[in-house]
């Protein structure tokens, strides 16, 4: 990385008071633009454990949650800097629509006997990864030398979400299938989410009825507590559910089961985290699942201190871990510290984080920071080794980018068209032009907008921005130590220019305020 040189601004506002992002906290953004921005067809650095990207840590977990880090940044950090999530957010979402990240399911929709033990024969396949048909979401399936031609399936918001919700009441609103025969707590949060924006757009109230059905199968199939880890999932024939060996998927939902069941999602944070996440004499590790539920077992007795039964546990896991047989590990690691980060747990979160940056080899590309993947569970000692494409490209990135109850204050306070309108924002900078935005804030209070840039490439650069949706009036624009000067804002339509030239490695602030 390149060094930062500083540009001192003289202003009547004191800037510090505004946060800005880390170099960590950038260069994950960075990551994930980059990553978006390779050619169609390459896929650095995400190759998932499973060749037909079946697993926990396949193309789509990534791409997800790199939007999802993207929402809750621009949200939280930087609202003013529409003009730079917008293209990144569209560019994840053109991945999203790839054949290699969609089209293993052809063979899972023939489902198997893993997840339909009564399964008899297997089912006719089919390319459609959702089922039924609308028009501005497509998806083509034109597999080069198979099959009798290419086939595009098309849909809309409103259409995905009819097909969610027919799915939903098929089941008996426990959720919908992820693969056939089996639902998922944590899968099903996403959708639930969506459907509260959609009514925040349109409208209406489709989520809260369908929350009222949803809680009550879960409950009725005892598929939460706030007591213990929340089951796996249920097979929808057979009507059992999945006993947790892990503390992953339980993270995984109530990071975004946050939002709107925040209160069982919060009193059972301890009971369910106990042994997976140990902090012996300030000390915090992330426990491989074998070495926790012996932790949990010998607490339970009473008998064991914290130090005492994990050093235990440790033990057990050395002589038992080759009979351990399912050939790939859950990506805990990004499950883990994204839950700690929606629920505020900082003293865990920056723990296992100093333990990755430590540990795990946190890798620095192109201006970009993500995590090596690591396959191998644990090293010798037992302590956690394991890095999944999707918590080193994807996860640990968003858990730095998050904030405390990130995605439940998207949830009660959602940005609408109307709030929206007044909002000054910037326009003309993205991750293409060689510089991080670090800062990006509009202040009702002190009418000005903050903005922070760095460069970072090592080339220089010239950006030429537009703060759009300035009130009327006269404004004082500030660029680094530049003489402020001068623009009058005639009309809800005019925007202010502002060209900002940077050297190799500099950071600058632009600022403008309403004049005196």
């Amino acid at each position: 990385m390149s060094s930062s040189q500083t540009t001192a601004i003289q202003l009547p506002l004191d800037l510090s008071k505004y946060p800005k992002l880390s170099a960590q906290q950038a260069g994950h953004l960075r990551h994930f633009y980059n990553l978006s921005s390779a050619i169609d067809g390459n896929w650095p650095h995400m190759g998932s454990q499973e060749p037909g990207q079946e697993f926990l840590d396949g193309y789509r977990y990534q791409l997800a949650t790199m939007v999802y880090a993207a929402g809750v940044t621009h949200y939280h950090r930087m609202p003013a800097m529409g003009g730079l999530f917008k293209p990144l957010i569209r560019q994840l979402i053109h991945k999203m629509l790839r054949r290699e990240v969609w089209g293993y399911w052809y063979l899972t929709s023939q489902s198997g006997r893993l997840v339909d033990p009564d399964l008899k024969e297997l089912r006719k396949p089919w390319a459609d990864p959702i089922f039924e048909r609308q028009d501005s979401l497509k998806f083509h399936w034109d597999p080069l030398f198979w099959g009798m031609g290419p086939e595009t399936f098309s849909y809309d918001n409103n259409g995905l979400q009819k097909a969610i919700l027919a799915e939903m009441e098929r089941n008996k609103w426990v959720g919908v299938c992820c693969e056939p025969n089996l639902v998922f707590i944590a899968c099903n949060q996403f959708p639930i989410i969506a459907m509260h924006y959609n009514d925040v757009r349109h409208g209406t109230d489709v989520a809260n009825g369908v929350l009222e059905k949803y809680k009550a199968a879960l409950e009725a199939k005892k598929m939460i507590s706030r007591d213990d880890l929340f089951q796996d999932w249920v097979a929808v024939k057979q009507g059992y559910t999945a006993t947790p060996r892990s503390a992953g998927l339980t993270g995984w939902s109530a990071a975004f089961m946050n939002t709107w069941n925040s209160d069982l999602v919060r009193a059972g944070f301890a009971n369910q985290s106990r042994g997976y996440i140990t902090n012996i004499n300030g000390h915090v590790e992330l426990q491989h699942p074998m070495i926790a539920n012996e932790y949990r077992s010998l607490i339970a007795e009473h008998k064991y201190s914290p130090e005492e039964a994990l050093r235990k546990a440790r033990e057990y896991y050395k002589e038992h871990r080759k009979t351990i047989t399912f050939p790939y590990n859950e990506p805990t690691l990004g499950y883990i510290v994204k839950w700690l980060s929606e629920l505020g747990k900082y003293e865990e979160l920056n723990g296992i984080l100093q333990y990755a940056d430590a540990r795990l080899q946190p890798t620095w590309e192109n201006g970009g920071l993500y995590y090596l993947r690591n396959d191998v569970a644990a090293d010798d000692e037992g302590h956690w080794t394991h890095v999944d494409p999707f918590s080193g490209n994807a996860a640990i990135g968003y858990a730095r980018l998050n904030v405390e109850d990130g995605q439940k204050k998207m949830w009660d306070r959602p940005w609408t068209k109307d709030s929206l309108k007044t909002q000054p924002w910037v326009d003309g900078l993205d991750l293409s032009q060689g510089v991080d935005c670090l800062r990006g804030v509009w202040d009702d209070q002190a009418n000005a907008m903050i903005i922070t840039v760095r460069e970072w490439a090592g080339r220089g650069s010239q950006l030429k921005l537009e703060i759009k949706n300035l009130p009327t009036g006269n404004w004082s624009l500030y660029r680094g130590d530049n003489t402020p000067a001068t623009h009058e804002v005639s009309s809800e339509q005019a925007a202010v220019p502002v060209e900002v030239s940077l050297k190799a490695g500099e950071e600058v602030d632009v600022v403008i305020t309403r004049s005196t």
